[in-house]
């Protein structure tokens, strides 16, 4: 058996999804084990492109089993229109290959409500949610305030647990923000337009992760965002509200006893991000949209510009070292094919003095690049499927980077598409 965790290297939308396509050829089982409706992982391949939000990127591929952890923030309106986008482009799916854990917390109509109005209120001291519900969420899932996937099919218990959730956040919406109540109507249809769809596809998946290790499965780990934005290791408190490291996959996916065998820890071959927090490397202007515009980055959720900027390896390589990666995929390497000249990030300048160290979140928005630039190639190289095709100044860059972040870069995207790749 082979566990393997693709991850987040940065502040995520580095190209997780594409890898997952790519590498679960050799899985039997794909699991989300974290995050809800606020991932975008595109993926593009016969089917057509695809941004996925909580279906795994497993989907797919016949014969692999995709599993929805008992750490995921399981939206049932969100899931099920995912599910029948994706079927309408002819991917099957069935309870055969789509497993949802009885275990994982659903999220709630009012969660999205609540973060609308919470980021409302912050005004300009707003996180940038995505107002998926994700916080309220994981607040409300740490209470111990929400209802568990597998009480569907018992809907005497469902239906009091809902009533005594209600009362509590009805107490929220109208005595804290001034916002019209839910009723037990409009559960009642959010449990008929989609809950009832998904039910088939819950089960305990737990039992089946026991036998699957049991008779040598290999299992891939898919995780949400990147290490900046882990809630415990990110730039808190521009965070999501889980843990997007690779050590949290057994735990979030329903398998505690499970060892992580290799991380593919993703990396893009520049910097983006999407909503709020520091950015050191973060480039404004016309400068910037050109870099958008080649890489195409608007968020797959949200279609919002994403921040763009050089590759910053003072937070890449604090991301490597927080994830565990053993081994590197860099992403979209054809984006840069249009600079003469290429910037990359080498320290950071804190408090006066150069520094290699990625700083406490109380001082990162002090913080100030240090740039060395790098030849540029000056050529398309979507084409090319092998390393020895490369021009010389796109393997300097590439192993410039593996020097500095301390680990191998074995996969370099040079597309979107499934076999846009090359293998080192």
């Amino acid at each position: 058996m082979s566990n393997c965790a693709i991850v987040g290297i940065n502040w995520g939308d580095e190209g997780k999804g594409r890898m997952v396509d790519l590498l679960t050829e050799g899985f039997d089982v794909v699991i989300r084990y974290q995050g809800g409706g606020n991932a975008g992982h595109t993926v593009v391949n016969e089917y057509g492109k695809f941004a996925l939000h909580l279906l795994p990127s497993g989907i797919f591929r016949k014969g692999v089993v995709n599993i929805l952890g008992n750490g995921v923030a399981l939206d049932p309106e969100n899931l099920w229109t995912e599910i029948s986008t994706v079927a309408e482009k002819g991917v099957k799916i069935t309870p055969g290959n789509l497993m949802i854990s009885d275990r994982a917390s659903l999220l709630l109509p009012w969660h999205r409500e609540l973060d609308a109005l919470e980021e409302a209120r912050l005004g300009d001291k707003k996180y940038g949610s995505t107002k998926q519900g994700i916080a309220p969420f994981y607040s409300d899932k740490y209470q111990k305030k929400t209802v568990l996937a597998g009480e569907l099919y018992y809907p005497g218990h469902l239906m009091e647990h809902l009533r005594e959730l209600l009362e509590w956040k009805n107490l929220t919406l109208t005595g804290v923000y001034g916002a019209k109540p839910f009723t037990m109507n409009d559960l009642r249809k959010w449990l008929s337009d989609y809950c009832e769809k998904i039910r088939p596809y819950i089960c305990d998946t737990g039992s089946y992760l026991k036998k699957a290790a049991a008779e040598g499965k290999n299992i891939l780990f898919e995780a949400q965002l990147g290490a900046l934005r882990d809630l415990d290791y990110g730039i808190y408190p521009y965070t999501t509200s889980s843990n997007t490291v690779a050590s949290y996959a057994p735990v979030g996916s329903g398998i505690p006893s499970a060892k992580i065998d290799r991380v593919v820890g993703v990396v893009k071959a520049y910097s983006t991000c999407v909503g709020e927090g520091p950015f050191t490397c973060e480039w404004f202007g016309i400068e910037a949209q050109q870099l958008r515009d080649a890489g195409f980055e608007y968020g797959a959720k949200t279609g919002r510009p994403r921040r763009v900027g050089p590759i910053d390896l003072v937070a890449t390589r604090y991301g490597v070292e927080t994830q565990g990666a053993t081994d590197i995929a860099l992403t979209k390497l054809d984006v840069l094919s249009y600079m003469d000249k290429i910037p990359v990030c080498t320290h950071y300048i804190v408090d006066g003095r150069q520094t290699d160290e990625f700083p406490f979140p109380a001082v990162l928005g002090d913080a100030k690049p240090v740039f060395e630039y790098l030849d540029g190639w000056g050529t398309d190289i979507s084409g090319i499927r092998t390393w020895e095709e490369l021009p010389d100044a796109a393997r300097a860059y590439v192993l410039f980077i593996e020097e500095r972040i301390g680990a191998h870069i074995k996969y370099v995207s040079v597309g979107p598409e499934r076999d846009s790749i090359i293998i080192r």
